[in-house]
């Protein structure tokens, strides 16, 4: 992409120096021409080369003086491209109506001439101000007819903007499809002539058409494509683009992708000052706090996303941001908050689908621009004149006029009858509404009582999982343990016996210990009540640690250590990172058999810190490997008959991704098992509370 930019920029530098070659050239040229209709073809390749490079007062100059010669010579040719010049230059100036003025008068011009080509290209320029004026019909109507001129002669430039004055007001006026269509072709066009800027344009459109109709996967293609093209310090640009991104990876459930392009996009547009980039970005963000149940971030979001949405009278993001917004305060319980913001959501959906209704009519009409119109009837006096050629006598029009009193008449009491009929169904229609919002506040609590049931179900499977653990394993561990005690109490054992049974009795009670580590932390994960508290410290601590709570179990099992750990410091929440690597040191020795080997090491990679804890253990199965760290508890017995919960790794995975890292695992069955964690380094901004 690099190379194709540098490439263009190149040849853009060779384009210039050689017009203002052939500009010098022409000057000369002009200079020593007789006052013909050769010096007047001189002065337009002039004003062509001045236009096409912005010279737009030099352009003038020598407009004016070539307008003045071809009407000395009546040629008329000369006068029809000397006003189309002057068209081109005034829209430039985004002086609309004097630009409109020339080309209209060009048109005549060039229509006297039987010049096709000429006209096509004028009634293109046409349809670009009246589409930019809102004269979307007018507009239409001229690109329809002069795109088939343009499309047989290919001139690319010229049906560049063509289409992207089709697409432009298909697009304003809710033509989806035909508004697709012409983006696409605009692009192929602009691809070929090599138009950076138009690509963008197209691509950027393309993206927002196909978000309308919910196709976030194109979205997505067509905002990067934008993206490969725009320059790095165009930061407008990309301001604009990512809060919609963004959402888009949303829909597609990328969460992580998702955050990354909505806070760089927040950044960008609370430092450009754009209300409409923070709005869609704060919305998005509290729509991935709500997924992630981070409550208290999404109401804070919600709410400054609804005062600029207030203050920008943004009605598409309010309606997001009351339906969000309505979503929290059912969860929490607070059904009247969550009534009231049900009942805006439903006021603003009113007002959209009155809109979309004006939008539809639009829509149809330039669909069926093609069709004759009808001509008006004359007015004079503001007098509607009717023929009146079957009227033969003045009875007859006295009759006409009996006629029409009598219809006046019938049509008062019909007037009449509609009032009274509108009064009764206007108090109709207020019970209808008050029993409506009756009806939706009970669905909303029917709603939030659905949503309450299934977190108490879900806190229901914790506790019998929690009590099932409890009621078996640890049970087991505290029985055997308070058995040795009791051998003990009761003089039952010998010293010797005792020592004997000791490193068991330590084993019981370290696994209690592990077991009811794992259980106090998993549920507290479960319940949505453990919250990281991170600091700098030294990962090679940590590990020395914990090699000690596991070096007699390796001393039983014959199993050897390798310490490659090294001096590095990591930023998450220590006593979380201890849990996360005593698990992991405890699996392994669960898995290792004499003679194996477990390997502990630690490195730097693309700034974050990565932990290793590998073994040569038995290894796990592919199909084994996706369970490791699903929802539901996996577990199997070690290579010594330990049981265990299966609880251990999916601890390790919440704790990991509390702290903003990932953990993943790397094994082949009776070869061994790499665990890596990653973590940062530094302190990272939550990527979802910007």
């Amino acid at each position: 992409m690099k190379r194709l930019i540098v490439l263009f920029c190149f040849l853009i530098s060779l384009t210039v120096f050689s017009q203002d070659e052939a500009l010098e050239t022409l000057r000369i040229e002009l200079t020593f021409q007789n006052p013909d209709t050769t010096k007047v073809k001189t002065s337009l390749k002039i004003i062509n080369i001045l236009y096409s490079t912005g010279e737009y007062e030099s352009a003038l100059k020598y407009i004016k003086g070539a307008e003045t010669l071809s009407e000395n010579l009546n040629y008329q040719k000369g006068i029809a491209d000397i006003t189309y010049y002057k068209g081109l230059i005034y829209n430039k100036k985004e002086d609309y109506i004097n630009a409109s003025t020339q080309f209209d008068k060009a048109k005549n011009l060039f229509s006297t001439l039987k010049d096709s080509l000429s006209i096509a290209k004028v009634k293109n320029q046409l349809s670009v101000i009246e589409i930019k004026r809102g004269n979307y019909k007018q507009g239409l109507k001229y690109a329809h007819e002069g795109i088939a001129e343009l499309e047989k002669r290919e001139l690319f430039d010229d049906l560049a903007i063509a289409y992207r004055s089709l697409a432009k007001a298909y697009q304003k006026t809710g033509v989806v499809e035909k508004a697709i269509d012409y983006n696409l072709k605009s692009l192929e066009t602009q691809e070929r002539i090599n138009d950076v800027n138009g690509i963008v344009e197209s691509n950027i459109n393309l993206a927002q058409l196909c978000l309308e109709r919910n196709d976030y996967k194109r979205t997505i293609r067509y905002y990067e494509n934008a993206l490969n093209y725009i320059e790095n310090d165009n930061q407008e640009l990309k301001a604009n683009i990512f809060p919609d991104l963004g959402g888009a990876y949303i829909k597609t459930k990328d969460l992580k992708t998702a955050a990354d392009y909505l806070v760089e996009g927040i950044k960008l547009n609370r430092k450009l000052k754009n209300d409409n980039g923070i709005l869609k970005s704060l919305n998005s963000l509290a729509e991935i706090n709500l997924i992630k149940k981070n409550y208290k971030t999404a109401e804070k979001q919600l709410l400054e996303a609804a005062n600029l949405g207030r203050q920008n009278d943004d009605k598409l993001e309010l309606l997001k941001n009351y339906k969000l917004m309505k979503t929290i305060d059912s969860t929490k319980g607070n059904f009247e908050s969550a009534f009231g913001w049900q009942r805006e959501y439903y006021k603003i959906r009113t007002s959209l689908d009155a809109q979309k209704l004006k939008d539809n009519a639009l829509a149809f009409e330039i669909e069926h621009i093609n069709n004759a119109e009808t001509e008006p009837l004359p007015i004079i006096n503001d007098t509607i004149i009717v023929p009146v050629d079957n009227i033969e006598s003045k009875e007859k029009l006295d009759r006409l006029k009996l006629i029409f009193y009598a219809v006046l008449a019938a049509f008062a009491v019909v007037l009449v009858f509609f009032v009274l009929f509108y009064l009764k169904r206007k108090n109709g229609a207020k019970y209808t509404k008050e029993l409506e919002d009756k009806n939706q506040k009970i669905e909303l609590q029917n709603e939030a009582i659905l949503e309450q049931t299934k977190h108490l179900e879900s806190i229901n499977n914790v506790k019998d999982k929690l009590f099932s653990i409890v009621s078996h394993d640890l049970k087991d561990s505290l029985t055997s343990t308070k058995g040795f005690i009791d051998l003990l109490k009761d003089g039952q054992l010998s010293q010797e016996e005792f020592h004997t049974l000791l490193p068991e009795l330590s084993e019981n009670a370290n696994n209690a210990s592990l077991l009811l580590f794992n259980l106090l932390n998993w549920s507290k994960s479960q319940m949505q009540s453990l919250e990281p508290k991170p600091s700098l410290f030294n990962v090679q601590e940590v590990f020395h640690e914990k090699i000690k709570l596991v070096e007699q179990k390796m001393q039983i099992k014959g199993i050897a250590l390798i310490d490659k750990t090294l001096k590095d410091f990591v930023y998450a929440d220590r006593s979380m990172l201890e849990i996360i690597i005593q698990n992991l040191l405890a699996n392994a020795v669960k898995f290792c058999k004499k003679g194996d080997t477990i390997t502990i090491s630690n490195r730097i990679s693309n700034g974050n810190a990565v932990i290793n804890v590998a073994d040569s253990g038995v290894g796990i199965t592919v199909e084994n490997q996706h369970k490791l760290f699903g929802s539901t508890t996996f577990s199997t017995v070690g290579t010594g008959n330990e049981k265990g919960t299966g609880l251990g790794l999916t601890i390790c995975r919440e704790l990991v991704e509390l702290n903003q890292g990932r953990i993943w695992v790397d094994s082949e069955l009776n070869v061994g098992s790499t665990f890596f964690v990653e973590l940062p380094k530094t302190r990272v901004e939550n990527p979802v509370n910007a």
